[in-house]
């Protein structure tokens, strides 16, 4: 069951299952959907495996073929926090008024979810062109 490798990983890595939902920038709806036997869509599946430095078929079935390669996405511990803290503060907003419609209709769980998906990626990628464009040139790291 999904969970189960998810509350594993949590526990290995000495988090919450709080703290892992908001650093991979999932809803805690999503946790008790997961106890239910559901499983995350393919982004967030994506963000969990960088998270915990798995893969996505560790994930899915408990089988883990080979450590994926790290990559730097050139944002610190620190910027990852500050887009969680927005992202939380963004939905919160969005959650606390009741007109988030698509096409004449509430906006179900998963339109919400999707959206806060976008909104995450949205923040991140400001952040990185901010980065690059505000860094001074003495304190840029050259790749």
């Amino acid at each position: 069951m999904f969970y189960d490798r998810f509350a594993k990983l949590c526990k290995s890595k000495g988090v919450s299952d709080n703290k892992a939902c908001i650093a991979i920038g999932v809803n805690r709806s999503a946790v008790a959907k997961w106890k239910q036997g559901g499983t995350p869509n393919g982004t967030t599946l994506s963000k969990m495996a960088d998270y915990f430095g798995v893969t996505v078929d560790y994930l899915l079935n408990g089988e883990q073929n080979e450590k994926p390669a790290a990559k730097s996405d050139g944002l610190t511990s620190k910027d990852k926090r500050d887009i969680a803290r927005d992202l939380e503060k963004i939905m919160a907003e969005i959650e606390s008024t009741e007109t988030v419609m698509f096409d004449g209709d509430p906006a179900t769980d998963a339109a919400k979810e999707t959206l806060r998906n976008a909104i995450a990626m949205g923040l991140e990628y400001a952040k990185k062109l901010n980065k690059e464009t505000y860094t001074p040139k003495k304190y840029r790291k050259e790749e």
